[in-house]
């Protein structure tokens, strides 16, 4: 590691050696309001010096868009980086409402190839089941992502939004690199039985949303009142209301500590989701997402804070108190078959 680059970790097992931070690119074509691209491309130039090296993206994003937008950055630094991302929610031009969930080995086969075009590369790093369909028996699922494996389409497989038997059983059918779900400070039903599944067999845990999508760093307090609304934000329960209004009162800790260290409420937030990796004895590379130069190399300086153990019980009991679910419709996470 040189001095201005974050240090790295192994991804799953036998896998790459990859920033022990990544970057959520997201919110770079839709979700969180307008964007600037330019800025957004810069801030992906600036990931890269720094040494994030695991880039995740969907085909969900945009409707693709998050894909074709990444793809000039991926041909340019193919063999630096670590290219994820993730197939299984269907949405239609017609219904900008719909979400549907797919898991049958036809779409499988039928996403892998329009990822791989959009990104206009011929092999995905890291591939992601996005979201489960308990009606497709998982087997089958994770038997044609291990199918692309063997034919050198994708190098590795990861799940998201499963529990802790739902990683075991598509374990025994084919190595799993990665888990990704929401953990953060303000949501931490991942610990249930993903966690410790995880740590039995050598699976990396990649956190999205760390920063509570935001709310953990005060960059909003109510997000119908301080968002766009164009601002997917506005409509999960946590940031509205009386529940935005008791969920910032128990950020009171956060400041405080940030104070102490001379750090952003933000960078304590990841260094909370930094330090599960020893409370838990396994790797975690948690992938904030940002369109900002200035907010990415506040995000990777986290990986450097160290939050003592007195420091750790006040952030301790916070994910207890939150008001309001995680989304609207908590049907499709791991907490909704646990």
């Amino acid at each position: 590691m040189t001095d201005n680059k974050i240090a790295t970790v192994e991804l799953g097992i036998g896998g790459p050696q990859i920033g022990v931070q990544g970057l959520g690119c997201m919110g770079m074509s839709e979700f969180y309001g307008d964007t600037d691209e330019s800025a957004a491309r810069e801030t992906l130039e600036t990931a890269l010096a720094a040494g994030v090296t695991l880039f995740d993206t969907a085909d969900v994003y945009g409707l693709g868009a998050n894909e074709e937008f990444l793809a000039p950055f991926v041909g340019a630094h193919r063999d630096e980086i670590t290219l994820a991302t993730k197939f299984a929610i269907e949405r239609k031009d017609d219904d900008p409402h719909y979400r549907g969930v797919r898991n049958d080995p036809a779409y499988i086969r039928s996403a892998v190839e329009d990822s791989l075009r959009r990104l206009n590369t011929d092999v995905i790093d890291l591939y992601y089941m996005h979201r489960r369909d308990p009606a497709v028996p998982l087997a089958e699922s994770v038997g044609a992502m291990a199918e692309l494996v063997r034919q050198g389409k994708v190098k590795q497989l990861g799940l998201s939004e499963v529990t802790g038997a739902e990683l075991r059983e598509a374990y025994a059918v084919h190595p799993i690199a990665a888990l990704q779900s929401e953990w953060s400070l303000f949501s931490r039903d991942v610990e249930r039985s993903a966690v410790p599944a995880a740590v039995e067999l050598g699976v990396t845990v990649v956190p999205y949303s760390p920063l509570g999508r935001g709310f953990l760093t005060g960059s909003f307090t109510d997000a119908a009142k301080d968002l766009s609304q164009g601002d997917f934000r506005r409509f999960q329960p946590r940031f509205t209301g009386d529940n935005a209004k008791a969920n910032a009162a128990l950020l009171e800790p956060v400041h405080k500590i940030a104070a102490a260290h001379g750090a952003s409420a933000a960078q304590v937030a990841l260094a909370w989701v930094q330090q599960r990796a020893q409370v838990h004895g396994l790797t975690v590379v948690p992938i904030p997402g940002t369109r900002k130069s200035s907010r990415l190399l506040e995000n990777v300086a986290a990986t450097r804070l160290t939050l003592t153990d007195q420091e750790l019980a006040l952030l301790e009991p916070i994910a207890g108190q939150v008001a309001g679910d995680r989304y609207p419709d908590m049907s499709s996470t791991s907490a909704a078959r646990e």
